[in-house]
């Protein structure tokens, strides 16, 4: 049977964050091999750099400000702000505000190179 193929919970700890680069923490909250749910906490002042990959994401911002470059596109986005990032297609975050910019991403299909930092799940 395919790991994660039934109902599965990971509850938030300590040992789920990960500091993946400078002002960057990022928790692999969910997973399975149709998708991956992550959560991400970013300190003001930060860059995520212009990157791109093969994954569809889909996102949506809970706390903080920022200036969301995707493709030929800049946004200024906001707590409540969602989005949509076809594969391939580069992006970078600039947080600006006093607030950590807070939010959760939806990859899919999963994102192998994310999977070495996922805990196992607390129940199923």
């Amino acid at each position: 049977m395919e790991p994660y193929a039934t109902p599965s919970l990971w509850h938030d700890k300590a040992e789920a964050w990960h500091e993946i680069m400078p002002g960057v923490l990022r928790r692999i909250a969910t997973h399975a091999s149709t998708g991956m749910m992550v959560y991400y906490k970013i300190s003001p002042g930060t860059v995520f750099a212009w990157h791109n990959h093969p994954h569809s994401q889909f996102g949506v911002f809970l706390q903080g400000t920022g200036v969301f470059k995707v493709g030929d596109s800049e946004w200024r986005v906001k707590e409540g702000d969602g989005y949509f990032i076809p594969p391939g297609v580069s992006h970078e975050l600039r947080v600006d505000g006093d607030k950590t910019f807070v939010c959760v991403d939806f990859f899919t299909p999963e994102r192998d190179d994310y999977v070495p930092e996922a805990v196992e799940p607390d129940g199923h």
